[in-house]
């Protein structure tokens, strides 16, 4: 039997070419994309599983009157305190990121730039699950000048050979002998490291004070234990320490300070965590988001919602053709059993074929996709698990796509049906409009979702900023220079196509230099209240002419005055954060002096830097983050040569300062970046949503589409008569073309009425991660709306006119 039922629907499917093509494609562009965003999901929610230990890492919340901050990153002295005082830790490590270095072979002249340095304590191998390939786990970064490499940077600098002894020199200074090679760290981790250096090489590892944060602190415990009591004990422990430095510092202890409203503590975050929960805007790596795990599952899900309704709305439109045969079936003896069975083939059969069409859809377009993704998604092996799930999911599909139509074909009356009437009755047109209204309420839904995200990413590239971006190209590595800085710069400043260069590692995008601290008005005792956090930049001279930035207020560093040196620019966030009300006198800001025999901050010795002037507010880390107090200070530090240029033949200007770079350090590669590019790079997740989001929308579209036409296909087909009964009775072309379109249109318009409150609410909610972002218009909505007017009339145009110039004589000939 069931060969006769796979036989009767094979036979089916090339009866009806169109509609199986249509059916296969709608299905099988559902499960490919369905598929591919399943391939993403899992690769999110795989995010450092592979990890043997259970592994926590430490963070810092803190408030000090109206400065709030939290950071990924604790006091170096906290990993002691863990290994040492808390018995549920059974062994902490510190990383501290260092960005990049350039790194060469100690038997060569050659430097590589590379990314991915960092330092580590030993112990690193005991709490994460990274394998090493060569060298002993238990004695990496034991003592200074060490350094564990990945697989992939030891057959780079080492090829056919052994790593292992050999020696790096980084920056051109230090050298670090090889201990250990890695393999290297799997995609899905939430950092990536290629270099790992032994702790030991940074005095900063040594700093006692528990109020600065520059390590990031991870530490294993046993499965059973309860984390909120071990981050109660953290905070025991720590505040034993931290109690002495606060009083010193505030002359106020810590349940003074709490009970003004402040707090100070150590929060503790799980491993398997960080990648979607951690909304930080420094981190030690690339973080994802959560909320779009929920977004497309939620678009795959009603993808292959809106293939199955295709399906459904197909094959009751294709129920004329089939309802003799349902007549003759039944006359013949076949119970309504038998013919739902036969239709359920049917309907896996397509099921079936559209999955391999889908999987056959993903290997093509799979490089693309991880393209615009940014990563490396493979397809499952061919196993049985992979082959029974294909097998399963067309089970699956099939029957819930087919299970409507099975019943409703199966449910004709032979009587009427070999008669040539078949009751459709108005439940089944609701039902059917109620399918067409649903999958245009996802498809206004994912339109208004693209466009507010193309909205919102164009005002991002496009809003004024408070500094020149365009046309701003970044030497890298220019402290390599040493002694020749000062002498690179000015000739690159005789270039003609140069209009202004300035040395600063403080660059207005998120990835480079930053360094806040607290500061507070002189002749003013520190307290909760009139405390400020302030980032402090150390730039030259050249800095805000290169940049160009607003001066409101003061005037700008001078080069040969002396006094500059201890004197600051600051942002109006900032004049604002002092509660500075003009600038006519003098004004000075001061914070703790650094002790360097104590390694804390003394409360004795204070920095006191005059305010020379004011510079206009400028976008210096995200759009999603306000804009907070900035200080620029006159200070050395050439991490790299910002180049303003004024011509559109950038290529040439690149080329000459290229020609210099090899004329100052021969040896060492020109890395370049641009600003811009770099400001842009800011909004990669974004960017990727975007582009994410409009592929997926317009695949959506295209299946509602297909439904549509479905619909449209079924309601031409019903109302024939009809419509050559009004062409006799002097009906025009275009009157019953609009006469057909009218009833889509108030179908799409009851979707879009129920689309766009959902619509509203959902950008609402996205749009508030935005300190500075669109207002949502009517516009919005409207040209949404039009658009999905448009794409539902050019959907249905085709049977609409079909049937509007037919002979009215081919339809009345039967009656």
């Amino acid at each position: 039997m069931f060969k006769n039922y796979l036989k009767i629907a094979w036979r089916n499917l090339m009866k009806n070419k169109l509609y199986s093509i249509i059916n296969i494609t709608g299905l099988s562009v559902g499960v490919a994309c369905s598929l591919l965003i399943f391939l993403y999901v899992s690769n999110e929610l795989s995010y450092d599983e592979f990890h043997e230990n259970s592994i926590f890492r430490a963070t810092r919340e803190l408030r000090i009157g109206d400065n709030e901050a939290s950071y990924p990153f604790t006091p170096a002295p906290l990993a002691a305190v863990l290994n040492n005082e808390i018995p549920e830790v059974n062994q902490s490590v510190r990383i501290r990121t260092v960005g990049s270095y350039l790194v060469k072979r100690a038997d060569s002249d050659e430097s590589f730039k590379e990314e991915g340095l960092m330092f580590a304590d030993s112990g690193f191998f005991q709490v994460f699950s990274f394998p090493l390939l060569e060298g002993n786990p238990e004695r990496q970064f034991k003592e200074p000048n060490t350094i564990a490499i990945s697989n992939q940077m030891a057959k780079k600098y080492f090829p056919n050979q052994s790593a292992i002894n050999k020696s790096l020199v980084l920056d051109g200074e230090d050298t670090y002998k090889i201990t250990g090679v890695f393999e290297d760290i799997p995609t899905n981790s939430h950092f990536q490291a290629n270099f790992l250096m032994s702790m030991a090489n940074l005095s900063r590892a040594e700093n006692t004070s528990f109020t600065s944060n520059n390590f990031y602190t991870y530490f294993t415990v046993d499965d059973n234990v309860d984390p909120n009591v071990l981050q109660t004990k953290i905070n025991e422990a720590v505040n034993v320490y931290l109690e002495p430095q606060i009083m010193k510092f505030m002359g106020k202890s810590l349940k003074e300070l709490e009970a003004l409203g402040n707090y100070y503590v150590i929060e503790i975050q799980s491993l398997k965590d960080i990648y979607l929960n951690s909304d930080f805007t420094v981190d030690i790596g690339l973080m994802g988001n959560k909320d779009y795990i929920y977004l497309f599952s939620a678009i795959a899900i009603f993808i292959i919602i809106l293939a199955c309704i295709n399906f459904m709305n197909l094959s009751t439109a294709r129920s004329a053709n089939r309802s003799k045969e349902v007549g003759v079936r039944k006359a013949l003896g076949s119970r309504k059993s038998n013919l739902i069975r036969q239709f359920l083939v049917e309907s896996i059969l397509v099921s079936l074929i559209s999955i391999l069409a889908g999987i056959l859809l993903v290997i093509m377009v799979l490089p693309m996709f991880n393209t615009i993704t940014g990563k490396v998604l493979l397809m499952p092996d061919y196993n049985f698990m992979f082959i029974g799930s294909i097998v399963i999911g067309a089970f699956f599909v099939g029957i819930l796509a087919g299970i409507y139509p099975a019943f409703y074909l199966s449910s004709f009356k032979p009587v009427e049906t070999l008669k040539g009437k078949v009751s459709l009755g108005a439940g089944n047109s609701f039902i059917r409009s109620g399918l067409v209204v649903f999958q245009f309420f996802i498809s206004i839904l994912l339109i208004i979702g693209t466009i507010a995200i193309y909205q919102q990413i164009n005002f991002i590239q496009n809003k004024e900023l408070g500094f020149k971006k365009e046309r701003v190209l970044l030497v890298n590595d220019a402290y390599m220079l040493n002694d020749q800085r000062q002498a690179f710069k000015e000739e690159v400043r005789k270039i003609p196509d140069v209009s202004q260069a300035s040395y600063s590692g403080f660059l207005p995008v998120s990835g480079y230099n930053r360094s806040d601290n607290t500061y507070w008005r002189e002749g003013e005792q520190p307290t909760e209240d009139n405390l400020v956090g302030t980032q402090i930049w150390s730039v030259d001279h050249d800095y805000l002419k290169t940049y160009q930035m607003e001066l409101v207020w003061g005037r700008d560093f001078k080069p040969n005055l002396a006094s500059d040196s201890s004197a600051v620019i600051i942002n109006e966030a900032a004049f604002r954060a002092f509660g500075f009300e003009d600038m006519n006198g003098d004004n000075y800001i001061q914070t703790n002096a650094f002790d360097q025999e104590t390694g804390e901050f003394s409360s004795e010795m204070f920095n006191k830097y005059k305010v020379l002037g004011v510079v206009k507010d400028f976008h210096y880390e995200s759009l999603k983050n306000d804009i907070g107090p900035l200080a620029f200070q006159l200070n050395d530090n050439s991490s790299v040569l910002a180049v303003q240029l004024e011509t559109d033949n950038i290529q040439s200007s690149i080329q000459a300062i290229e020609g210099l770079w090899k004329q100052f350090a021969s040896s060492l590669p020109f890395n370049y970046n641009f600003l811009d590019a770099e400001f842009d790079s800011m909004y990669n997740s974004e960017i990727r949503l975007s582009k994410i989001f409009t592929v997926f929308a317009g695949l959506a579209i295209m299946i509602g589409c297909l439904g549509l036409f479905a619909l449209a296909s079924f309601m031409a087909e019903q109302r024939t008569k009809e419509i050559g009964i009004r062409k006799v009775l002097g009906a025009s072309v275009n009157g019953i073309v609009l006469m057909l379109s009218k009833q889509f249109s108030k179908l799409v318009l009851i979707a879009f009425l129920i689309a766009v409150p959902l619509a509203w609410w959902g950008i609402s909610s996205w749009l508030e991660g935005y300190e500075y972002r669109i207002s949502i218009g009517w516009e919005l909505f409207a040209l949404s709306g039009v658009a999905a007017f448009v794409i539902a009339w050019i959907t249905v145009a085709y049977h609409s006119i079909k049937v509007a110039v037919s002979n009215p004589v081919d339809s009345l000939k039967n009656e």
